[in-house]
């Protein structure tokens, strides 16, 4: 079963316990390799990070999901990706919550998306309540 993020990209929520079936192909003719190249990755078993991005303190909020959180708050950062982030200027970190299971966060991240504006800070508030920027912690 695949589950489909929000941005469009697929995370296999189950495992694709089809790899098993790679050793019925033949050798294959370049050597070094015993079975065809394929992504082979559990997303399942990464971790997944919700965080928010603003642009000062009780600033405009951006929720997101991610699963390697010092990249993708550097991308916001320095303007790498365009969007709602790059548009209002959002660089600031301000609140990160890790998940041992992506499929945790991005069902976090969904559920926060739909919370009133006064939840979200109050959840930032709870955390970071100078509304610090996080992104230093990180490295």
């Amino acid at each position: 079963h695949l589950l489909l993020h929000r941005t469009g990209i697929g995370v296999d929520v189950e495992g694709d316990h089809r790899h098993s079936l790679l050793s019925a192909f033949p050798d294959p003719s370049w050597p070094g390799l015993s079975r065809p190249s394929t992504s082979c990755i559990n997303w399942s078993m990464r971790g997944g990070w919700v965080y928010f991005m603003t642009n000062r303190r009780n600033g405009i909020l951006y929720v997101g999901v991610t699963s390697n959180l010092p990249r993708r708050a550097y991308e916001h950062r320095e303007g790498l990706i365009g969007g709602f982030t790059k548009r209002h200027g959002l660089k600031r970190l301000v609140y990160a919550e890790h998940f041992d299971d992506i499929r945790y966060a991005i069902q976090r991240e969904k559920t926060i998306k739909h919370w009133p504006r006064a939840w979200k800070v109050r959840l930032i508030h709870a955390m970071n309540p100078e509304w610090d920027d996080l992104y230093d912690t990180l490295i």
